[in-house]
Parts: C-alpha cells; structure tokens; sequence
C-alpha cells in the first residue's frame, strides 16, 4: 500500500484544474490504474479521468487499463461506479475482448444472476486472465459483496461454496444476522 499512497499523492496533483485532462499525464494516470489492481487499492475519480483522456484521444486507448478499471469498478457494486465507466467507453471498445467479458459480469450482477457470475469468477481456466492481475478480485469482491447477493447464492450453490470453503474454512452451516455480516 506504500507505493500507492505515495502514487496517490501525485494523482491528486494531476487531477487539479486543467492538467486533469493533459495527454501527456496519461501513462502516469495508466501506472497509478495497474499498482491499484496490484495493491488492492481504488481511486475512482483518477480512474473516470484515465476513461475520459481516452474519449478525447482515441488512438491512446488502452485496453488492458480500461478492464482493470471496469473490473475495479465491479467491485464497488452496488455503488454506481462501474455504470460510470462503463458509459465513458465507447461502443466499438465495449465489443472487445476481455472489455465485453466484464460488462457480461456486471450485468449479471446488476440483474441479479449471482450463479451464473460466480460461474467464469470461480473457473481454475478463466477466460478473463485479467482476474489474475488483480489482487484478491474475489476476496475484495465477496468481503464487499451485499449479504442479500450472497444468501442468493449461497443457499444453493456448490459453485460458490466450493470456492470459499477450501480458502476461509468454512465447513457449512450458513448463519446470517440483520446487519449483513454472517458466520460459518
């Protein structure tokens, strides 16, 4: 968390006044994306200005950088963080690949299919490598995650119980409080 904090620092410098939007701070800003994914860390409003320099500079658009954003995004549900990436990318980018992966992710979790997520999250071969880059995306993810998304899928699924038990120690036996915390 160090380099970030000191990264963090910097970035705020950049994002006042009109530097916010200078092509030339854009591979400092794309750094400051990949030690967020690395240290587990999030910085929403330098994230919404890497998206918005890619508006004004198309042919600096960064693929890789826009997923870690969306997956970063992801998760801050239920805040509204990934639908205001997502609407700053534009269409032709949102056809790519893995771009077009992660908004299929989040439409299954704004629309409420937690099984059908947990499903390429949990995959030992995901097809979203990009997972990988990300520190703790599924501890991050599920420590977040609203108790109401998790007795959904909790409740039933071997999917999600699989990948959690091995990992905390659960043996089974779900115990959920009013609060949304639970217990095994």
């Amino acid at each position: 968390m160090a380099m970030f904090e000191q990264m963090r620092a910097n970035v705020g410098k950049l994002l006042k006044g009109i530097d916010r939007y200078n092509p030339e701070n854009l591979a400092t800003l794309e750094r400051y994306v990949e030690t967020q994914a690395k240290e587990n860390a999030y910085d929403l409003e330098a994230n919404l200005a890497v998206l918005k320099l890619y508006q004004f500079n198309p042919a600096f658009f960064q693929t890789t950088v826009t997923a870690q954003i969306l997956l970063k995004a992801l998760t801050n549900l239920p805040h509204t963080d990934f639908t205001l990436c997502k609407c700053m990318i534009d269409q032709a980018h949102q056809e790519e690949r893995p771009i077009r992966q992660i908004l299929y992710l989040g439409d299954l979790l704004e629309t409420c299919h937690f099984q059908a997520f947990w499903v390429p999250v949990t995959a030992s071969s995901s097809s979203i490598t990009l997972l990988e880059q990300l520190t703790k995306f599924r501890e991050t993810f599920y420590l977040l995650a609203p108790s109401h998304w998790i007795l959904s899928f909790a409740a039933g699924s071997d999917v999600y119980t699989a990948c959690w038990k091995p990992e905390w120690g659960w043996l089974g036996g779900w115990v959920f409080d009013v609060c949304g915390s639970f217990h095994s």
